[in-house]
């Protein structure tokens, strides 16, 4: 019998691992949901390289893409290897020029070299780079979610967004963004699906808004 089902691939952001989906459910009648982790980068590897190799974990065809954060650049980027149903990228970007400025401005100087990704040991420096928020109050949350801690992935990560050359997008790409997010600002967004107080790490905070809102976003 053949699977009718619609199999929903979840990526997380930068340093997250896919427990930051704990709470997204969809309809099992018709969505299979299917998390993916971050592995440590090759030496050398490309975003573009990296990509192809993460699109290994995807067994399914036609599938869609879901990516928050850096993990909605990967997916897009995914979606150049494999056929896929939609991508859906949320609190995150699809074209180089939605990137903030201080991002611009790291990507020209390599300022970004200079960060102290030697101390992402430490939960809350390392939530700060990852969700751009001050988590003194929810440490334990954050220590869940943000599991992978290794310097040379952190450095990988910032440098594979602050050089993405992309500038243009396709038609089955659907951008949801919250209206506070600090990581990316929604002034430098465009044409996007806006979420009312929604800040970079509404994939957690607001989970209920996308178990209402998804299954007609992927089924559009």
């Amino acid at each position: 019998m053949k699977d009718a089902k619609i199999h929903v691939y979840l990526m997380p952001g930068m340093a997250a691992s896919s427990s930051i989906f704990e709470y997204l459910s969809l309809p099992a009648d018709y969505f299979d949901l299917h998390r993916l982790d971050w592995v440590l980068p090759e030496k050398g590897d490309t975003l573009e390289q990296y990509a192809d190799k993460m699109c290994t974990k995807v067994v399914h065809k036609n599938p869609v893409l879901i990516g928050v954060s850096f993990g909605g650049l990967l997916v897009q980027e995914m979606a150049k290897f494999i056929s896929v149903q939609k991508i859906i990228i949320v609190s995150s970007i699809k074209m180089k020029s939605e990137l903030p400025k201080k991002m611009l401005f790291a990507r020209y100087t390599n300022i970004h070299k200079l960060l102290p990704t030697g101390l992402i040991s430490n939960v809350e420096l390392l939530a700060k780079y990852a969700f751009g928020e001050t988590v003194t109050k929810r440490l334990v949350l954050y220590e869940k979610y943000l599991s992978v801690r290794d310097k040379s992935y952190v450095d990988w990560c910032i440098h594979q967004m602050v050089h993405w050359q992309q500038t243009e997008y396709p038609e089955n790409l659907v951008h949801i963004h919250g209206e506070k997010d600090t990581v990316f600002p929604i002034t430098n967004i465009k044409e996007c699906l806006q979420v009312g107080n929604g800040t970079h790490t509404m994939i957690i905070h607001r989970a209920k808004w996308f178990n209402e809102h998804l299954p007609a976003i992927i089924l559009e």
